[in-house]
């Protein structure tokens, strides 16, 4: 977990908003407990973080500002279905599992504070491939909704239309056929919906990695979750080692979206360019160029002419 010094405090009135959210889950919280914005950064496999959500960290409690287009039934239903049999062992728990108000009419979650993978950190790529092959296997229950990788994906399209330079046209008319390729899925299952590598993390007292974030879980194409880190590797960005590590343990747990042997990349080519062209637009969102992201950009359009 990683704070940014750089990054601006919340102002008062939103910090005593979040103390109070937290102070009713952490006794220690207090009128001057520090809140601060959560960042996580450095991690190979989605480096830019999106910014349409706001975490802080509060004393053991983490409380987060859910994007102003949060659907409420949708979180709803997410929530209350990583709490069913089975899943409840694969992601962390809120401390309260149903969203609520929070400041300008947004929705809020909140969760126990977790470690997540730092910079330092080896990425434990066989535990994560374990963790979800599981996910993957579960039954569907409680009716979840559909998982969110097509929305980002339109999203990134709508946010290129309007922002992306002349030269760059390519990637908007790329993005509309991998919206098209990708609207049916070939398999459905549980899903995270939006894995990286800041998507894992425990508890203080368990050391066993777990899964955080719902915005974007869900029923689809589990090659989904897989995408980012065959992006990754596509592009030089994650070794050879660690992707045959990560897809090794996948396929041993029985994952299903990729055959259990022979080349993986006709069920990862589709998801993983869609995976790239998120992760450029984030970082031109982000920046306002495309500077630190030429190598993805390189690979989404070698990908894209193959």
């Amino acid at each position: 977990m990683l704070t940014a010094s750089n990054v601006p405090l919340p102002p008062p009135e939103l910090a005593d908003w979040v103390r109070s959210v937290a102070a009713a889950q952490d006794p220690r919280v207090g009128p001057t407990t520090p809140v601060v914005p959560l960042l996580t950064r450095g991690m190979p496999t989605r480096p830019y973080a999106p910014a349409h959500s706001q975490v802080y960290i509060c004393a053991g409690v983490i409380v987060k500002l859910h994007s102003p287009a949060a659907n409420r039934d949708r979180l709803a239903r997410r929530i209350h279905c990583i709490g069913g049999p089975d899943i409840d062992r694969l992601w962390i728990q809120p401390l309260i599992y149903a969203p609520f108000e929070g400041p300008d009419d947004r929705l809020a979650t909140v969760w126990p504070r977790v470690t997540v993978l730092a910079t330092i950190d080896r990425p434990p790529w066989s535990e994560i491939g374990t963790l979800l092959a599981k996910l993957h296997g579960l039954p569907i229950r409680d009716d979840p909704p559909r998982l969110g990788g097509h929305t980002r994906l339109q999203l990134a399209i709508e946010f290129l239309r309007k922002t992306v330079p002349s030269d760059l046209g390519w990637m908007i008319e790329r993005g509309d056929q991998l919206a098209e390729l990708l609207a049916e899925p070939t398999q459905v299952t549980l899903a995270h919906g939006d894995f990286h590598l800041g998507q894992i993390g425990h508890t203080p007292l368990r050391r066993s990695w777990k899964l955080l974030d719902v915005d974007d879980f869900g029923t689809g194409d589990p090659s989904w979750d897989l995408s980012s880190p065959a992006a990754y590797w596509a592009a030089g960005l994650l070794d050879d080692q660690s992707w045959a590590e990560f897809l090794a343990a996948y396929r041993d747990a029985g994952g299903p979206a990729v055959p259990a042997s022979g080349d993986p990349w006709p069920a990862l080519n589709l998801p993983a360019q869609a995976a790239l062209l998120i992760a450029v637009t984030q970082q031109l969102r982000a920046t306002g160029d495309l500077r630190g992201a030429q190598q993805l950009l390189d690979t989404a359009r070698r990908l894209a002419l193959e």
